[in-house]
């Protein structure tokens, strides 16, 4: 984008603070860095407080008239709402202000949109962009007439009373998500045979999680680090959204122990359940993961409303009962020392930059996921050599010995593969 472009787009903001919002500030703060990250400037801002947010118009007559001058006075060409627009409400505005008429939704969407890469992530965010404005089509053909049918295209739409626009682009936006949900589920069953393949190896899974830009591909690329395989970097940016792929890799220390790390969407304030729906794809990566950590940015004083909103989105899509360590990330750029509530028993304090308390978080990983480890020493056929290349992948082999017999091996493994394995057991000499 040109820097004459970015300077085109000015907004006020419009927020409104009920009794029950207590974090109404922080989300007006972080409305406007949503706006910067698609380089929408923002001027100025206004918000209301009452018990409930005007169903008409979102702002109380009032209100919308000083919003009406404000545009006028700064010359404002744009309005970001707070909260997402029920479609009247946007039908309602648009007569009101001669301006473009964003809510907080359309902005994520736009976020998303520009940072979506893969194949995956663009059908994601296109059919999450077309379920939202589907519903909003009505104030886009307002007034237009009916097309009468006839004619030699007219085929089976072309008869009888004819169709609005409306419902012309309604059917078409329709059958355009059918198609992309076609294509999606085709990757989603692509992704479901890798997980399973990942699954089959008995090697744990730990999920990356938290609130966006926190940190979470740069903790990735940090325990990568220690790793004795190739390192493959992912993408890490101090920006929101930098990236909205799931990316894993196979961690393999010093001492054997290998497990999968999986970098996974970061979340927001009011994250769009068009959003959240059609990311269930990627997101079920967590609902299967062995341990999950908590990625939280330490530096920001909101940082129990960030673990809070993250919380709740994995509770939407299913996740429970996983273990979970809270690693507060950033702590280089905190002061003093970092105050943790004891709501979060496992807790580590880290910085990817320092590369303070990596290794301790590295211990925390090994001592949870490796906890049911159970000393064994087998002796196995050649022709089930197959369980060689699993012991080594998500096993500690402490000894490999090629005998006439088969394969000797002495191992601490899971408790799961020790069943597996327990008829190949021998006694050691």
């Amino acid at each position: 984008m040109q820097e004459n472009e970015k300077l085109e787009k000015k907004a006020i903001l419009v927020g409104y603070k009920t009794p029950d919002n207590i974090s109404f500030e922080y989300e007006m703060d972080e409305l406007k860095l949503l706006c910067e990250a698609i380089n929408i400037e923002v001027i100025d801002s206004i918000t209301q407080s009452g018990d409930s947010i005007n169903i008409k118009t979102y702002l109380r007559k009032g209100k919308m008239d000083e919003l009406v001058d404000l545009i006028e006075v700064t010359g404002a060409n744009l309005i970001v709402y707070n909260d997402e627009l029920s479609p009247s409400q946007m039908q309602n505005i648009n007569k009101l202000v001669d301006v473009t008429v964003y809510d907080r939704t359309y902005i994520i969407l736009e976020i998303f949109k520009q940072r979506a890469k893969t194949k995956e992530a663009l059908l994601q965010v296109e059919i999450a962009t077309l379920r939202y404005m589907r519903a909003r089509l009505v104030g886009l053909h307002e007034g237009l007439s009916r097309q009468r049918g006839g004619g030699s295209n007219g085929g089976a739409y072309g008869k009888g009373r004819g169709e609005t626009q409306l419902e012309i682009d309604r059917r078409n936006v329709g059958d355009r998500i059918v198609l992309l949900k076609k294509q999606l589920a085709q990757v989603t069953k692509e992704r479901a045979l890798q997980r399973k393949k990942r699954s089959s190896s008995q090697t744990p899974i730990i999920c990356l999680v938290g609130y966006t830009n926190s940190g979470k591909s740069s903790m990735l690329n940090a325990i990568m680090q220690y790793s004795s395989l190739q390192k493959k970097e992912v993408e890490s940016k101090n920006m929101l959204f930098a990236t909205l792929e799931t990316s894993s890799r196979l961690i393999k220390l010093a001492n054997n122990h290998s497990f999968i790390l999986t970098d996974t969407v970061g979340f927001v304030s009011k994250l769009p359940t068009v959003l959240v729906e059609a990311f269930k794809s990627t997101l079920e990566e967590i609902t299967e993961a062995d341990l999950i950590v908590h990625v939280v940015d330490a530096s920001n004083p909101e940082f129990e409303k960030q673990i809070q909103t993250t919380n709740e989105v994995l509770a939407e899509i299913g996740v429970i009962n996983i273990p979970t360590i809270y690693a507060f990330n950033k702590i280089d750029k905190v002061d003093n020392y970092l105050y943790v509530p004891s709501d979060y028993t496992k807790v580590t304090r880290t910085s990817t930059v320092t590369n303070r308390g990596i290794e301790t978080l590295i211990k925390e990983i090994e001592a949870e996921v490796f906890k049911g480890e159970e000393q064994i020493t087998i002796l196995l056929p050649y022709s089930e050599a197959k369980y060689v290349n699993t012991l080594k992948t998500s096993s500690n082999v402490e000894a490999m010995e090629y005998l006439e017999q088969g394969i000797k091996i002495k191992a601490k493994v899971s408790k799961n593969l020790a069943k597996e394995l327990n008829r190949y057991l021998i006694k050691e000499s």
